[in-house]
């Protein structure tokens, strides 16, 4: 019986910002390194932005991360090329689980992009004026709703609409519900198991002992 695995479509989300500013913000900052060494990504959340959060002494640094205000945040806006640097997949993975559902920005770096899609979490970009003020808005209105239209291309606040951009292989992977290919493989395994026995094989000759003439 194949497995009944169902993939969430991801056409909407809302809930409180949180801003984080600067520009090429690498995932270095986002995760350091030295917490990567984990067998699972569990915890992973109370390190992420650590290096920016606090200093050597573990001591509160100066960070939104760190604001009583943003605690139940899970929209996160952030500049230009976010997500650069280190191609690795626990970026993304602490965002999530310190509580972030959607990063709007002005753009990402590619492969943060796609292991964002790989949890089921929207990349949305604006252009710089349009991420400023949204930015400036949740500092002013930190319990203010925001709301991500995926499909429709749209942030929502304050009574305003703005459109913005959603890669389109992103937005029908994410509305269709096939953004989580573990799962979709899972889901589908008698008919990957049924087209595998299908398949021509040709059986390997039995490996030569020797040449005649040894």
């Amino acid at each position: 019986m194949a497995d009944e695995t169902e993939i969430p479509s991801v056409e909407h989300v809302e809930g409180t910002g949180i801003p984080v500013r600067g520009n090429d913000i690498d995932t270095d900052q986002i995760i350091p390194a030295r917490f990567m060494k984990v067998v699972t990504f569990d915890g992973l959340g109370e390190f992420a932005f650590f290096d920016q959060r606090f200093d050597d002494e573990d001591n509160e640094k100066d960070h939104p991360f760190n604001e009583e205000q943003y605690q139940d945040a899970n929209v996160l806006v952030v500049n230009s090329n976010f997500g650069c640097g280190s191609s690795r997949e626990h970026a993304p993975q602490a965002l999530v689980r310190w509580g972030i559902d959607a990063v709007i920005g002005e753009s990402f770096a590619e492969i943060f992009a796609g292991n964002c899609l790989a949890l089921g979490v929207p990349t949305v970009t604006a252009d710089t004026e349009t991420i400023r003020e949204l930015q400036d808005y949740v500092e002013k209105y930190p319990d203010s709703e925001i709301e991500i239209d995926v499909e429709a291309e749209t942030v929502s606040y304050d009574d305003r609409v703005v459109e913005v951009e959603v890669d389109d292989a992103q937005r029908k992977a994410l509305v269709d519900g096939i953004w989580d290919t573990t799962a979709l493989m899972k889901s589908n395994t008698e008919a990957i198991a049924d087209t595998a026995a299908s398949l021509p094989y040709i059986e390997d000759p039995e490996p030569r002992k020797g040449h005649a003439d040894d």
